[in-house]
């Protein structure tokens, strides 16, 4: 609840708005109607179901037939009234966000049109509601339907005023619903045929009657109707009003068709204007609601606004990039001026107390960067980047040719006035309330962006790079240089922004903190306790005075005011503009106080009014809800039933957070899971945050939100439980019990088994290795015998080698023993000393010949060689067919490693016939000239 609210809006300007795009709220375009309930969260009647939002979630709930959701509002005990095409009924909230729907539509006892009617208004009362189609109205009361009929005539709307009803009959007029009857409003006739669209409340007397072409009406208690001639009407009958809103302090918001949102005064003036133009995503206004903070939410064509009238803030922003980015403004002769980087540009300006339908045009003669505005006497001097400027009827005519205006500084008690430029710095002299460019000092060739005066003839300036001290002679005319901060080792190292004057004393701006400077020792040093107190802002790049101890104190467009009692002490807020950070450009922002508390704030995109009414609105911010828990394992959301308990597979989980609190500044959570965290966390703007791994057992979460004020809300603090897993319960520990002493038992009658298997296998071992022994010894018994029987064998080859040997001699003696007969058979001679005749001889040559030839003891010896050598000459025979049987003995004699001489003996041969032989048997046998002959024969 509010207690306090700003008496007026802020005519000049446009309210913040926040657009909430479709495909932000991921539901259709149109939102028909609008409600809020008691907690502060909106619903929205959108074209595929009721839409809700809690202040960080959107979500969608559609009607069970699924058609288009016309209407909604919300009763005392939070239940939430929905209309469609052949549907009604309401919702209940459940847990996490959840809703569940209640119809009552099937309560309708005719049901011959009904399925073809919407529902397009509801109106609630204490213990009735009235469901409105604009041919009857059904009324749900003790749990009945009952129809309201007009005796045949359609319905245009019905509209509630406190304690009253009142429906506009077609073509009839405006009646009043008393004791269950359509009573007819006195003065309705004035009303006739002009579309009833709001009735509000206007003082203790009258009330507010708007109509949709024909502007608005006043009634009082009587009935008794009349126009109310104000300056808005035109306006509003030229947008046509399709419904209202009365605010506070008189104020009244009419949504249109035509041309958004229009407010207006107790007096009947334009307060305000909003519409596509300055910040409204559609003109067509389908619905308006006041939530808790006054904010205007409405229900476009197209989307959702939130529009923050109460707001201490007003924009005015350049949607076209016409303007650009301001840089300077200020206000001369009934305009408002802003210099921006394209140029300056000028609208009129009717103060802070009239609506303001600013209208900038660029003024001629101004392209290019505008860096200073300023009023001396009655000129508006304008410092540009192509030189310095004065207005002349309306254009800018140019006094100087030195590029680069930056600053202009009066020189106390005189007519001269400084001005730092790109190249150094110039002076101007005030004459006759005019200024005119005086001369440009030619000792100083650095340029100045900022200057201070130290004293009458002293003044410090400078750039981000140093700053030096200059004295000025008598009459102004010649700069010297008398320090610069170059030849101080402390300040050498610094970047300068700014020089300014804080409670009478020089203070230097660096990038880390405020530094002073000591005229006696001419050093600089920080000055440590304005930098404590400060904190962050000790590294303020520009300071602007509001009064003689209030000043603002910027930082990257970090904007905090900083207020200085009378003992010294600081007092800091930081959150008074911090909607407006990094809307403007850093290190030339622009703060310029136009009336009584309020103050101009140039933007990257236009620029803000900030009023400083030194009234806080008091409001009881809502303590925070848990929206949604998301299992992140499954990334199912979680939706428990009754107690929120928790399964073991859901110990990973994320919490989101909501406050139904609406404002340009986001609010903060802060949480403390008490069972996980030893401390509350940090404030962040983060609206979840995720817990994984938690243990089993019971947790309970505290959050609180606050807002960019510091208003804290109450903790909230919600319970749940991580069951223990299936296999912790009770029952199963008993199967675990169960499991533990079948275990043992299996152990143990595994382990009797084993050890009975194992001293069978060890006699089974014992029996085989047994048997092993014993075939290892028939084995050996056997392997001598076999032993014993090859060395018989070889015995006995070796005797039948030596019988082939000795009978091979025998042969070679034998035929030795011949061919000795043969040889002295030739030197016989007869008693007379002569040799014998041939033909003596010729009959025993033959018996020796005959002897040789012989082949008796040749086929002994093949038999006995073949007994002794495995049949060799069957196998020689076979590998090698071509042999003869010359060549098979001359084989068997090489076996026997007979030499040549002998086998030539046997052979009944020469030597050399038996190398010839030799030679032709290698050549049949294809043995190579490196293999030994009688070698491969013992091979075979």
């Amino acid at each position: 609840m509010n207690t306090g609210y700003g008496q007026t809006i802020i005519p000049t300007g446009t309210p913040f708005v926040k657009q909430y795009k479709k495909s932000q709220y991921k539901a259709g375009n149109q939102n028909w109607s609008l409600a809020i309930d008691h907690e502060g969260r909106i619903y929205s009647a959108n074209t595929e179901g009721l839409l809700r939002f809690d202040g960080q979630y959107w979500r969608i709930y559609p009607l069970p037939n699924h058609s288009t959701v016309r209407s909604v509002a919300v009763d005392k005990a939070g239940r939430v009234y929905t209309g469609g095409r052949g549907e009604f009924g309401y919702w209940t909230s459940k847990a996490f966000g959840d809703m569940s729907y209640h119809s009552l539509s099937k309560l309708v006892k005719d049901k011959t049109y009904f399925p073809n009617e919407e529902i397009w208004k509801i109106i609630v009362e204490d213990h009735r509601v009235f469901f409105h189609t604009f041919s009857k109205a059904y009324i749900w009361e003790n749990n009945t339907i009952r129809p309201l009929t007009a005796k045949g005539e359609p319905f245009l709307f019905p509209h509630q005023l406190n304690d009253q009803l009142f429906f506009e009959q077609l073509p009839s007029g405006l009646h009043e619903f008393k004791a269950d009857k359509l009573v007819p409003v006195p003065g309705k006739d004035i009303l006739k045929d002009k579309n009833v669209l709001a009735i509000l409340p206007f003082d203790k007397n009258n009330s507010l009657i708007a109509t949709a072409h024909h502007g608005l009406y006043l009634m009082d208690s009587s009935g008794n109707i009349r126009p109310w001639s104000i300056p808005a009407n035109p306006i509003l009958r030229q947008s046509q009003i399709n419904n209202g809103i009365y605010l506070f302090g008189g104020q009244y918001a009419f949504g249109t068709i035509q041309n958004g949102v229009i407010i207006i005064n107790k007096n009947g003036e334009v307060a305000q204007h909003i519409n596509k133009n300055n910040g409204l995503q559609n003109n067509t206004v389908l619905s308006i609601a006041k939530d808790k903070q006054q904010n205007i939410w409405v229900g476009l064509d197209n989307g959702i606004d939130r529009i923050e009238i109460n707001s201490s803030l007003s924009f005015y922003t350049d949607f076209v990039g016409k303007i650009g980015t301001v840089y300077t403004s200020i206000i001369y002769q009934g305009k408002i001026y802003l210099g921006t980087n394209k140029g300056l540009f000028v609208s009129e300006w009717k103060g802070l107390n009239n609506y303001n339908s600013l209208d900038f045009v660029q003024v001629p003669n101004s392209n290019g960067q505008v860096w200073t505005l300023a009023i001396f006497g009655t000129e508006l001097i304008c410092g540009h980047n192509e030189g310095t400027f004065k207005l002349v009827d309306g254009k800018l005519e140019k006094i100087s040719k030195i590029t680069g205006g930056w600053i202009f500084k009066p020189i106390f008690g005189t007519k001269n006035i400084l001005q730092g430029n790109y190249t150094g710095l110039s002076k101007f002299i005030l004459d006759d309330m005019q200024l005119r460019f005086a001369q440009q000092f030619s000792s100083i060739k650095e340029p100045v962006r900022f200057l201070a005066q130290k004293d009458n003839h002293s003044f410090w300036i400078g750039d981000w790079g140093q700053v030096q001290l200059i004295d000025l002679d008598p009459n102004f005319q010649q700069a010297q240089i008398q320090f610069t901060s170059k030849q101080d080792s402390l300040a050498s190292k610094r970047r300068f922004t700014g020089i300014y004057t804080l409670e009478n004393n020089l203070v230097f701006a660096t990038d880390s903190g405020f530094m002073q400077f000591d005229n006696i020792v001419k050093r600089f040093s920080y000055a440590s306790e304005l930098n404590n107190a400060l904190g962050s802002y000790k590294n303020s790049n520009k300071v602007i005075p509001i009064n003689t101890n209030s000043y603002w104190f910027i930082q990257k467009t970090k904007i905090a005011k900083v207020d200085f009692d009378s003992k010294g002490k600081l007092k800091i807020d930081s959150n008074l503009l911090s909607p407006l950070q990094d809307r403007m450009m850093s290190n030339y922002e622009n703060i310029l106080p136009i009336e009584n508390h309020y103050y101009l704030i140039g933007l990257d995109d236009g620029f803000a009014i900030y009023r400083n009414s030194g009234q806080d609105h008091k409001y009881v911010l809502p303590p925070p809800q848990i929206a949604q828990l998301t299992n992140l394992t499954t990334g199912e959301t979680i939706i428990p039933n009754g107690d929120l308990k928790l399964t073991s597979s859901e110990n990973n989980l994320r919490v989101s957070f909501s406050s139904p609190y609406y404002s340009s500044s986001p609010l903060q959570y802060q949480y403390y899971l008490e069972g996980y965290s030893d401390k509350w966390s940090d404030w962040s703007e983060t609206a979840y945050q995720d817990f994984t791994n938690l243990p089993y057992g019971h947790f309970e979460i505290k959050i609180r939100a606050r807002t960019n004020t510091g208003l804290t809300s109450e903790i909230q603090t919600i319970s749940f439980t991580i069951t223990y897993p299936w296999y912790l319960s009770w029952w199963a520990k008993i199967c675990y019990i169960l499991m533990v002493t079948g275990l043992i038992y299996l152990i143990y009658n595994f382990n009797l088994q084993r050890e009975r298997k194992r001293q069978f296998q060890a006699k089974r071992k014992w029996l085989e290795e047994k048997k092993v022994a014993l075939e290892r010894d028939a084995e050996q018994q056997e392997k001598e015998w076999i032993k014993l029987k090859n060395q018989q064998l070889e015995a006995q080859l070796s005797l039948k080698n030596k019988e082939l040997a000795n009978a091979a001699l025998n042969i070679v003696y034998k035929n030795e023993m011949l061919n000795n007969l043969h040889d002295e058979l030739k030197q016989l001679k007869d008693a007379e000393g002569n040799k014998l005749s041939s033909d003596e001889l010729k009959k025993i040559n033959k018996l020796i010949e005959d002897a040789h030839n012989d082949d008796r003891d040749w086929h002994i010896f093949e038999k006995s060689f073949n007994e002794s050598h495995e049949n060799f000459f069957k196998k020689l025979k076979q590998e090698f067919p071509d042999l003869v049987p010359n060549d098979l003995k001359l084989c068997a004699y090489l076996r026997l490693n007979m030499s040549s001489k002998e086998i030539a003996s046997l052979l009944n041969i020469s030597t050399r016939g038996v190398e010839i032989r030799r030679y032709r048997l290698r050549k049949k046998l294809g043995i190579p000239t490196d293999k030994n002959l009688s070698e491969f024969l013992l091979e075979r």
